[in-house]
C-alpha cells in the first residue's frame, strides 16, 4: 500500500509499447502495481488513460482519482491470479439473476417489470444462445443446468482485464444478463443501470426518495459507468 501513499516525483508520464503490452512510465521509470507486478495493459487506449490519471496528480498520489489504474491493478494483482474463482463467482448470478425474478403484486410493478425485463431475456435468448426462465416470487428455482454452462463457458472465455471489469457490471446490476448485455452494447449503459434498479425506483415512486439511498446508488452508478468504460478499454 505504500505506493499508494507517495507524493508525485515526476515530470512526464509517457505510454510505451513493449513486448508484454502498452506500459505508462514516470520520467522513464515503468509504473508497477500494488504487488510489484509489471502494469502491462492490453490496448493503447487503456494506457493512455491511466497516464492521464497519473499525470492529473499533484502533491501526492490519490488513488481515489484514478479508477484506471485500480482496475488494471485488480486485473493483475488478483483476476489474474484467482481467474476460475472469479468467473465461478460471476457465472452463479445465472441461477439466482435479478431478471428472473418477478413480483406477484401489484399489478403495475408486475407490468413494468415483464415491459422492461422481459426484452433483456429475449436479447439474451439471440445474443447468447440462453433463455433464461421466469420466476414469481423470491423463491428459489435452478435454471436449466445447459442454460448456466452455456453463461459459464462465456463468463471463463474473458481475459482478466474484461474479467475485472465485468465483476463491477453484475455484481452491482444483479444480474448476470445485465453484465453482458453492458459489455455487448445492447443497449446504453445508463438504459441498463436503470433496468437493474427498477425495483428500487418503484419503491422511491411509492414512498418518496431517501437521500442517503440516493447518493449511494449515484456512487454505485459511477462505479457502474466506469466499469463498462474500463470493459471496453480491453
Amino acid at each position: 500500500m505504500s505506493a499508494w501513499k507517495q507524493k508525485r516525483f515526476w515530470e512526464q508520464v509517457q505510454v510505451i509499447e513493449t513486448a508484454e503490452g502498452f506500459t505508462v512510465e514516470l520520467d522513464g521509470r515503468a509504473v508497477k502495481t500494488p504487488a510489484k507486478a509489471g502494469l502491462f495493459l492490453p490496448s493503447r487506449t487503456m494506457a493512455e488513460a491511466i497516464a492521464v490519471e497519473w499525470e492529473a496528480q499533484e502533491e501526492a498520489v490519490n488513488p481515489n482519482t484514478m479508477p484506471c489504474t485500480r482496475s488494471a491493478n485488480a486485473a493483475i494483482d488478483k483476476v489474474r491470479i484467482q481467474h476460475a474463482e472469479v468467473a465461478d463467482m460471476l457465472a452463479d448470478y445465472g441461477d439466482s439473476d435479478l431478471l428472473c425474478y418477478r413480483a406477484e403484486t401489484p399489478r403495475e410493478l408486475v407490468s413494468r417489470q415483464n415491459d422492461l425485463w422481459d426484452p433483456a431475456l429475449d436479447w439474451a435468448e439471440s445474443a447468447l444462445g440462453v433463455r433464461l426462465l421466469k420466476r414469481q416470487g423470491l423463491l428459489h428455482k435452478r435454471q436449466e443446468a445447459e442454460a448456466l454452462q452455456t453463461l459459464r463457458a462465456k463468463v471463463h472465455a474473458l481475459s482478466a482485464f474484461q474479467l475485472a471489469a465485468f465483476h463491477d457490471l453484475v455484481s452491482m446490476s444483479g444480474s448476470l444478463i445485465l453484465g453482458f448485455a453492458a459489455a455487448e452494447n445492447w443497449r446504453s449503459v445508463g438504459e441498463i443501470w436503470t433496468l437493474s434498479r427498477l425495483d428500487e425506483l418503484w419503491q422511491e415512486e411509492q414512498w418518496g426518495p431517501d437521500d442517503e439511498a440516493q447518493a449511494e446508488a449515484e456512487i454505485k452508478r459511477q462505479a457502474f459507468l466506469h466499469a463498462k468504460r474500463f470493459y471496453d478499454f480491453c
